[in-house]
């Protein structure tokens, strides 16, 4: 990653805006804007939608036991919440080259791009089977009770094509993101969620198939999802991106398994940095209202965190087109329309939690001693909010820009050397109980997130844009020239 102070640029730097006439500025905004929220509307609605699918399960499976309701939600949360995070982050590697790629004319090596990520994702799920498969003894490791550890066991047992129908469906998404086909993938989301949402009702309740029925239809669902999409791509050719089944997705491995990895850790350790908190609050001395109380912020800001993922793939392809195609201004000015825009987004959801923070608890229980203590949880649910709408985002600007490996080294340091322990400290040590754990943890992202932005604030964009080409080189393999359409 290159970088360079603001006074040193000369070119690509916040002069280039400021130099822009009030009306011009507006002007480009607007137009920017048209272009973000094209990406973003259909990603986000497409992040609710898959989202939906295991939360609609779940709430299914909650009308037959308790039981099946833990089963379906520790399986969801942690099992395949762990899978997920390594699908998504080993995946997000062709953000950085499909998107280059494509702004550099280099179509035809979008394809070859997709299947180098299969064959690592599908590795990457045949690695993760033993988790699955042993996840009774995992679950009670970590604290879960026998019943339910051996009841979320048996689902994530079947639960296994789930696992690579994502090592499948990630390499599309990034596939056809890069190329901006985002409502191709909305439009399949939907007609999936409509079919899930009514064969769950009748294979779960009407026919009484429980569990079996929840796993039949959520397994099904993922796989048309990917089906959809793969025969979208093998019909149409995505515009020359397709071009078949080649031998040239094993060459030239190495460098794509590096960036992919960068990529897993990166996200990974975003991904699960928030999933910690409701553990370690599982640790406290009489747990159960805390931990109730943090679920139901965990759910909202789950919800909250969907739209960021929207936002983070728009910046992501805007970025990494841009930069591929050399317009390094195109790619600053697009970092700061994507900025202003969902941190607007952040303030107004912020402001809906702190005026609402009396009343939404009991959307999601009737318990007094819960909704009080959601109740309390609530300011910090809406800092969590406020910095998710920025701090993924600038996540976007580091994947789109192949800057992965530097920000997984930030991530560790921020989030699991500094935040952690502090809110471990502030919970346990001086008693603050869930606010301390979730105090200490909020000063990681905020650390994370300047850090961040000082790095976007002083990179050399028109140095970005040089090395782009070379990027794709590198990570993609020496015969990437070979496809370049000039």
């Amino acid at each position: 990653m290159a970088v360079d102070t603001p006074l040193l640029q000369g070119n690509g730097g916040a002069d280039d805006i400021q130099e822009a006439k009030p009306e011009g500025f507006f002007t480009r905004f607007a137009s920017e804007s048209r272009k973000l929220w094209q990406l973003a509307g259909p990603a986000i609605f497409t992040a609710i939608s898959q989202y939906s699918l295991g939360a609609l399960t779940q709430t299914f499976a909650g009308q037959v036991s308790e039981l099946d309701l833990a089963a379906v939600s520790v399986e969801n949360s942690v099992i395949a919440g762990f899978a997920f995070g390594v699908m998504l982050g080993m995946g997000s590697a062709l953000e950085t080259l499909c998107g280059q790629a494509y702004g550099a004319g280099q179509y035809r090596m979008l394809g070859v791009y997709m299947q180098r990520s299969w064959v690592i994702l599908l590795t990457t799920a045949t690695i993760l089977v033993p988790i699955y498969v042993w996840s009774p003894p995992i679950l009670e490791l970590i604290g879960e009770t026998t019943e339910i550890s051996e009841a979320a066991g048996k689902f994530a047992r079947w639960m296994l094509p789930q696992l690579y129908a994502y090592a499948l469906n990630f390499p599309i998404q990034k596939f056809l993101q890069s190329q901006r086909k985002v409502f191709v993938m909305a439009s399949i989301s939907a007609v999936v969620l409509v079919l899930h949402t009514f064969f769950s009702w009748l294979l779960i309740l009407k026919v009484g198939w429980g569990l079996t029925g929840a796993a039949i239809v959520l397994n099904t669902s993922w796989w048309l999802i990917v089906i959809g999409q793969l025969l979208y791509v093998f019909i149409t050719t995505s515009d020359g991106a397709w071009s078949g089944f080649s031998w040239l997705a094993f060459a030239d491995l190495f460098g794509f398994v590096k960036l992919s990895l960068a990529s897993a850790v990166m996200l990974c350790l975003e991904f699960w940095y928030l999933m910690i908190l409701v553990v370690i609050v599982g640790r406290l001395k009489d747990p159960l209202i805390p931990v109730d109380a943090i679920s139901v912020c965990m759910n909202i800001n789950g919800w909250d965190a969907m739209i960021a993922i929207g936002f983070n793939a728009a910046i992501s392809v805007r970025v990494s087109n841009e930069l591929g195609a050399g317009d390094f201004k195109a790619a600053k000015f697009g970092v700061l329309v994507v900025s202003i825009t969902s941190v607007s987004i952040g303030v107004v959801v912020m402001a809906v939690v702190l005026a609402t923070r009396d009343y939404f608890p009991y959307l999601f229980t009737s318990s007094a001693a819960v909704a009080k203590e959601t109740t309390k949880l609530a300011s910090l649910l809406a800092v969590t909010v406020l910095l998710n709408s920025l701090q993924p985002v600038l996540s976007g600007v580091a994947v789109g820009a192949g800057w992965q490996a530097i920000v997984a080294y930030i991530n560790v340091a921020c989030y699991y050397i500094v935040g952690l322990p502090a809110g471990i400290v502030l919970g346990f040590v001086f008693s603050f109980g869930a606010e301390g754990i979730w105090s200490g943890m909020i000063g990681g992202i905020v650390l994370q997130t300047i850090i961040l932005v000082v790095i976007t604030s002083i990179t050399n964009w028109r140095r970005e844009a040089e090395q782009a080409e070379s990027r794709v080189k590198k990570w993609g393999g020496s015969i990437a020239s070979e496809f370049r359409v000039d």
